[in-house]
């Protein structure tokens, strides 16, 4: 099988510790993964926000309340880098959601990409998800949940493409945890240039007393103070 350009660029997925990326996921919500762009890909991907070519659709966040800041969906064909980073994180990534569909008696996901957006395309979502953030002074998102539909993919990744304290000062990406009876757990996560985010969609499955259960997630991004931030979103489920 021949390899294509962009994953033959993409070395350090191959030697991503899952198992370790998957504790970090159950002990803390979230998972921080190392390096996985160089910061020529980085700065590749931040040239791209300003090509209205390679994108389907543009939201600027005050419009909708949403916070400060404006985000572009990559559309179809994604940038071969994009594709091959959504194509080869997908499976190892199903492999953790069909753990946490079992603990919670929840729907399987396919093992493939293609699979998964098969049955998006079934329930009428077609659009990519994908898409590119740029936050200036000021800048801040609204804790959220990345919903596009009927089927939701459990996981998502973020991938931070400028360098924290040289480009942008402030803008530390958040995350909540919903926890039934008890007051809710703010995390937070400053990952370096190239470096990835891995964290839930909506909620996850959390071990009590009585077994799992479900412990609602949310996300969002604290105030930038000065500069631009940069990070691109690998969603792996469509919009309807």
């Amino acid at each position: 099988m021949s390899i294509r350009p962009a994953e033959s660029e993409l070395p350090a997925l191959a030697d991503l510790d899952w198992s370790a990326l998957e504790g970090q996921l159950d002990g803390s919500g979230f998972a921080r993964t190392p390096p996985l762009l160089s910061p020529e890909q980085c700065a590749e991907l931040v040239g791209m926000f300003d090509d209205d070519a390679r994108f389907r659709a543009t939201v600027v966040m005050a419009r909708h309340a949403f916070g400060e800041g404006s985000y572009r969906y990559f559309a179809d064909p994604l940038p071969p880098l994009v594709q091959t980073l959504r194509e080869r994180l997908y499976p190892p990534l199903a492999a953790i959601a069909n753990r946490w569909a079992q603990r919670l008696g929840e729907h399987r996901f396919p093992e493939t990409l293609d699979g998964l957006l098969d049955e998006c395309a079934t329930l009428g979502q077609h659009k990519p998800t994908p898409l590119v953030l740029r936050y200036g002074p000021g800048g801040y998102n609204c804790l959220h949940q990345d919903i596009y539909g009927d089927l939701t993919f459990p996981l998502q990744f973020l991938v931070m493409l400028s360098k924290p304290d040289e480009d942008f000062t402030g803008g530390e990406s958040v995350f909540v945890e919903q926890r039934p009876r008890q007051q809710s757990r703010p995390m937070v996560a400053r990952p370096g240039q190239g470096q990835a985010v891995i964290f839930p969609v909506r909620h996850r499955p959390k071990q009590g007393t009585r077994g799992y259960h479900r412990v609602q997630m949310r996300h969002g991004v604290s105030a930038v103070h000065t500069g631009d931030r940069h990070v691109l979103g690998i969603i792996f489920h469509n919009a309807r």
